[in-house]
C-alpha cells in the first residue's frame, strides 16, 4: 500500500540534513518542522485500526516532537536547548506509555546498559557542560524508560534478541528497539557535540549525523502498524 506521507517525510530529512551540513537554515526552517506532521497524517490516514486512545498518544507524541524540532534548529541556544528537551520528555513519556500498554517491561539484561549510558552522560555533562547538565540527565531519564520498554521481547515475540536488542523482521514492532537505539544515539551524539565540537566544519557534520539517526528513528517508531 502506498504511504505518501512517509515519502515526504524521508524527502523532507533528506532536506533538513542537507540544511544543517551546509549550515543552510532557512532549509532547515522550511523542512524540519514538517517532519512530524507527515507522521503524523501518516498515523490518521494509516492507523484507522488502533485504539483511539493509542492513537491520540501516538499523535500528541509527535506534536511534542515538532514543537522540540523547530526549538532544535538553533542547537547552540541553551535555553532553546532545554526547552527541546523538555518537549522531546512528553514524547518519550507518551511513547513509554504506548509500549507498556502492549507489554512492554523493564528487563535486567536492558537495563543495565542503558542505566550506564545515562550515568556516563551525566558525569559528562556535569563536569563539560553544568548550565545544561539537569535538565540534559532528566530527559535523559525519560529516554532511557522508553529505550528499555521499546527493547522488551515481549513487544515482538518472534524476533530474535541479542544482547538486548529486538532484531528486526517482518514485523513492525521489532523495529522499535532499533529505532529506540537511533534515538539514544541521536541524543548522545547531541551531548558530544556540546562537550567537543569546536570548529564550524565539526559541528555541522555532527549535526547531520544527529539530524540523520533521529529521522531514521522518528520513521520506525511513528510506525502506526508496531503500535497495533
Amino acid at each position: 500500500m502506498a504511504r505518501p506521507f512517509r515519502a515526504a517525510f524521508v524527502g523532507a530529512a533528506a532536506v533538513t540534513v542537507f540544511g544543517a551540513v551546509t549550515g543552510r537554515e532557512k532549509a532547515q526552517w522550511a523542512a524540519k518542522p514538517l517532519l512530524m506532521p507527515l507522521l503524523a497524517a501518516d498515523v490518521v490516514a494509516n492507523g484507522g485500526y488502533l485504539h483511539r486512545t493509542d492513537r491520540a498518544v501516538l499523535l500528541g507524541a509527535l506534536a511534542a516532537a515538532t514543537v522540540g524540532d523547530v526549538l532544535l534548529i538553533d542547537p547552540d541556544d541553551d535555553r532553546r536547548l532545554i526547552a527541546g528537551a523538555s518537549s522531546f520528555a512528553v514524547m518519550q513519556t507518551g511513547y513509554s506509555w504506548l509500549w507498556f500498554r502492549r507489554g512492554g517491561r523493564p528487563r535486567a539484561s536492558v537495563v543495565a546498559p542503558r542505566v550506564a549510558a545515562w550515568l556516563g552522560a551525566a558525569v559528562l555533562m556535569r563536569c563539560k557542560a553544568p548550565t545544561v547538565a539537569v535538565p540534559l540527565t532528566a530527559y535523559g531519564a525519560t529516554l532511557g524508560t522508553a529505550a528499555t520498554l521499546a527493547s522488551d521481547p515481549d513487544l515482538a515475540r518472534d524476533a530474535k534478541n541479542i544482547a538486548g536488542l529486538n532484531i528486526p523482521n517482518a514485523d513492525p514492532r521489532s523495529r522499535l528497539g532499533l529505532g529506540a537505539l537511533l534515538f539514544t544515539l541521536s541524543d548522545g551524539l547531541i551531548v558530544l557535540r556540546r562537550v567537543f565540537a569546536r570548529g564550524e566544519k565539526s559541528r555541522r557534520v555532527t549535526e547531520g549525523m544527529i539530524l540523520g539517526t533521529y529521522a531514521a528513528a522518528q520513521y520506525l517508531l511513528a510506525d502506526p502498524r508496531a503500535h497495533r
